[in-house]
């Protein structure tokens, strides 16, 4: 953002750096920790939490900073007050203590991140979350716990919903009237799990299973769904068209987008305007686009000239997202703006379905985004709630009661969820507040 590195030059002149608190540092959030202390001036991480705190200790320790060791809200306080780095297990007294400005969740974890987030909006801070699997089941509700405590809730930049969103400003701010928003993959495999990317993993330092629920489209479906609920956008079916331009062979050579543009354009014609969307084997990857429409003539002239062609869609694309580099941009953005990346603008638009990855039996248990036992996909919310369709982010520790077939739907009735959950409480009360009628639950 170019006003964002200004104002933090003057945060930094000043003596005033915006203060972070971080929760979660595994592979994503110990990046976020690298970019913030290395490379970005006028802001200062000033507590870690993560459950597991050897992790965060190394976290901080990479990048050359003294972790001060604290088991309590007061004690972080303390900590950040004498000017040290407080790294906790308590990342629900970070996320309330006093001499946090900020609070930057980073966990993958639907729970856990609840109770981070809440604590955080009810001691008045900002937050900015890289959690779709979080925002895509109980964001609009967040959200409105947000504005009535006066903070911001936002996505991240950097990851492909932000970057999204970043585009579709630019392309509204030039007068074009976006008509979907899309993400670009290279694999999709509703059956692939951690075994099958036990490789791919391991060469980038990743978790076998966060692998997984990228390729079994769990990720996207994700990502899409956090997208349409601040666009007001829905998806054209369930699973969303996902045209896959490699011929279901991943080494088959890319497509360039301009290139599917006519097959991209069929689909909007065919189902309507206002969608999101994915392809598969096209470039830039791994990219977005937002496609969008130009009413005036005059105006289409000038974008044939400048080569987006004749219309009447016209392509932008973003061929990059650099994740953990650009999450201080959001926070700054919400600490010194006022300004959200991406956050819910009303009533949930489209969720995360979940699916049987298998042959499932009574007693059978969904242990995890990417597994063996479940993958999502994204569907109009109001068909789950018509439905009765279990949301993916309330799937975790689901007990199966009864059968349900290989790529199956898998209801509320289908299963025993976990008792005392604050999702499933956050998610009723969402259910509640924006539907006809509250959400069925199972029996427990």
């Amino acid at each position: 953002m170019i006003l964002v590195d200004t104002a933090l030059a003057k945060r930094e002149a000043m003596g005033q750096p915006i203060r972070v608190g971080l929760v979660g540092t595994g592979f994503m959030g110990a990046g976020v920790v690298r970019q913030i202390a290395l490379f970005t001036r006028g802001m200062r991480i000033v507590a870690v939490a993560n459950r597991n705190i050897a992790t965060a200790i190394t976290a901080v320790t990479d990048v050359g900073l003294e972790p001060t060791l604290c088991d309590s809200r007061p004690a972080i306080e303390r900590t950040i007050a004498l000017g040290g780095l407080a790294v906790t297990e308590d990342a629900e007294g970070l996320a309330s203590a006093d001499g946090v400005d900020v609070v930057v969740e980073i966990t993958g974890s639907i729970d856990y991140a609840c109770r981070v987030i809440v604590a955080a909006i009810s001691a008045g801070k900002h937050v900015v979350q890289m959690n779709a699997e979080l925002d895509g089941t109980v964001g609009p509700i967040l959200r409105k716990k947000a504005d009535a405590a006066g903070v911001i809730y936002t996505f991240s930049d950097g990851d492909q919903p932000g970057v999204q969103m970043n585009l579709v400003r630019f392309v509204r701010g030039i007068g074009l009237n976006p008509v979907m928003c899309g993400n670009i993959k290279g694999l999709h495999d509703p059956h692939r799990n951690p075994t099958t990317q036990q490789a791919f993993a391991a060469k980038w330092g990743q978790k076998p299973e966060m692998v997984a629920s990228f390729a079994d489209g769990c990720k996207i479906s994700f990502e899409q769904a956090i997208v349409a609920n601040g666009m007001g956008f829905r998806v054209a079916r369930r699973g969303m068209i996902g045209l896959d331009f490699s011929g279901g062979d991943p080494n088959s050579p890319l497509v360039n987008l301009e290139n599917a543009l006519p097959a991209l354009g069929e689909a909007l014609d065919e189902f309507g305007h206002g969608l999101v969307d994915y392809v598969v084997g096209a470039r830039p990857g791994p990219g977005v686009f937002v496609i969008a429409t130009m009413e005036d003539p005059r105006q289409r002239h000038f974008l044939n000239l400048y080569k987006l062609g004749q219309g009447p869609y016209y392509l932008f694309q973003t061929p990059y997202h650099l994740c953990h580099f650009e999450v201080p941009n959001s926070v700054a953005r919400a600490f010194l703006f006022g300004d959200s990346v991406l956050s819910p603008i009303g009533a949930p638009q489209v969720g995360v379905a979940t699916m049987a990855k298998k042959d499932l039996k009574p007693g059978d248990t969904i242990t995890q985004f990417g597994g063996y036992e479940a993958y999502g996909i994204a569907e109009n919310w109001d068909v789950m709630e018509s439905e009765g369709l279990l949301p993916m982010g309330l799937a975790m520790d689901c007990v199966l009661r009864r059968p349900v077939a290989q790529d199956e739907p898998i209801t509320l009735a289908d299963v025993t969820m976990p008792a005392s959950r604050m999702s499933d409480a956050l998610y009723a009360e969402q259910s509640s507040l924006f539907a006809e009628r509250p959400l069925r639950r199972s029996a427990q």
